[in-house]
């Protein structure tokens, strides 16, 4: 008898322990949500997205207030178009700036809202005016390299030095 309870004990804990891992690679993963609050939806375009994904978090003063929902190229403008569902507890003046910033400095990718200081608030569908692509690493290293280049040509032409 008391090698069953512990055998059933032994099954309790193994099964924690898998729900626990479950648990842990969703959060991960940003593939589950566990708050049901209602939520509005905003659109942005963004020149470049980056490395930015679907279920990529949306902050502000670095909290969590929503998620991208979508991200699709506009074929006319050839912009990416986001739309995020924000939290209804959270409402941007009808000015407030979107930016795709990264957490840290190889991190994932996310939005980053500022908020204006208009009167009125955006409107569920509204789209965000205001935006700031993706600094991407390899632009900017290709801009330094260059740079750096043409110094180095202009110097060399210069008679003298």
């Amino acid at each position: 008898m008391k090698k069953r309870s512990i055998e059933i004990l032994v099954g309790l804990f193994v099964l924690l322990g898998l729900l626990a891992l479950v648990f842990v690679a969703l959060k991960a993963a940003n593939l589950a949500s566990f708050s049901n609050n209602a939520t509005y939806v905003l659109t942005a375009r963004f020149d470049n997205i980056g490395g930015l994904k679907v279920r990529a978090p949306v902050r502000s003063a670095g909290v969590v207030v929503g998620r991208v929902t979508s991200i699709v190229l506009d074929p006319k403008t050839y912009q990416g178009v986001v739309r995020l569902a924000i939290d209804e507890r959270f409402r941007f003046p009808q000015d407030s700036a979107a930016k795709i910033l990264t957490a840290g400095l190889l991190g994932d990718q996310y939005i980053g809202i500022e908020p204006g200081g208009a009167d009125d608030d955006l409107a569920a569908g509204a789209n965000i005016a205001q935006t700031q692509s993706a600094v991407v690493l390899e632009n900017l290293i290709g801009q330094f390299l260059t740079g750096k280049a043409a110094e180095a040509g202009s110097a060399a032409s210069e008679p003298g030095k």
